[in-house]
């Protein structure tokens, strides 16, 4: 009798010691920048009076600020690679990223229901002139959405860094609010806004849409901004990260 004891001892720990080592096992993120001419500001006079920063070193402030804002929510439930963390050592894979990928403007989804947008048929995507979007007008909220076009893409970047989460940054937008009439000397609050899209290693839409936050006129700089707002906008898109994962791994079980 014992040995069969020992047998199925040794059967359960293997099972336990297994599940664990499942359990434990961690996604990796990609974190992927804007590209520049998706920047969206009203407020950049406002950033170059207090930092004299111009318009471009401001920008790559955002891209920087916000990547490592949204890697360091991310590294509280994964492994993260942020791809302006080394520059020099990842050029090439944001070029290949960005030559691979389009843009559509499609409708926000319902986070609290999320089902990955559609595009529309017959929907003008929206195109790009002296570094400004232009898109049809609409009463539906919409959002900038990434769509991979190259099928190596996404496969090719899993090979060469384990990355098996894709977090692309599609858009950042900046606009002042407006103070009522009657508040002479008051200040206005301004609302930033990411626009985003998570993919999964089978090139999946899992998450997408707009996070936004409000911020005070007094905050000038890119590292208050980022610091300040954009690590609760990080906070938030990493837990949608984490709900969309949750559902899509307890699919199969059903």
């Amino acid at each position: 009798m014992l040995p069969k004891v020992k047998k199925v001892a040794f059967i359960l720990v293997s099972c336990l010691l297994f599940l664990a080592a499942k359990a434990q096992v961690k996604h990796k993120v990609m974190v992927i920048p804007f590209e520049p001419k998706l920047y969206m500001s009203e407020i950049d006079h406002k950033i170059n009076a207090e930092t004299k920063l111009n318009q471009k070193e401001i920008k790559e402030a955002f891209r920087k600020g916000i990547n490592a804002e949204l890697a360091r929510a991310l590294k509280q439930k994964y492994e993260v690679l942020d791809l302006l963390k080394d520059t020099a050592k990842y050029k090439k894979d944001i070029i290949n990223i960005y030559k691979n990928i389009t843009f559509s403007y499609e409708k926000v989804p319902d986070q609290t229901n999320y089902k990955a947008p559609v595009e529309e048929k017959g929907k003008k995507d929206p195109t790009i002139k002296n570094g400004q979007i232009l898109v049809e007008s609409s009463t539906d909220a919409r959002f900038m959405n990434a769509k991979v076009t190259g099928a190596a893409l996404i496969p090719s970047l899993y090979a060469k860094h384990k990355t098996d989460l894709f977090l692309f940054i599609n858009q950042l937008d900046m606009f002042s609010g407006q103070a009522a009439a009657s508040d002479v000397g008051a200040s206005t609050e301004r609302t930033l806004t990411l626009h985003y899209t998570v993919f999964t290693v089978d090139a999946k839409e899992i998450n997408s849409g707009l996070c936004s936050i409000k911020f005070p006129s007094d905050a000038n700089t890119p590292a208050k901004i980022t610091s300040g707002y954009v690590s609760k906008i990080a906070t938030e898109i990493t837990r949608r990260i984490a709900l969309a994962l949750s559902k899509t791994e307890a699919a199969p079980k059903k």
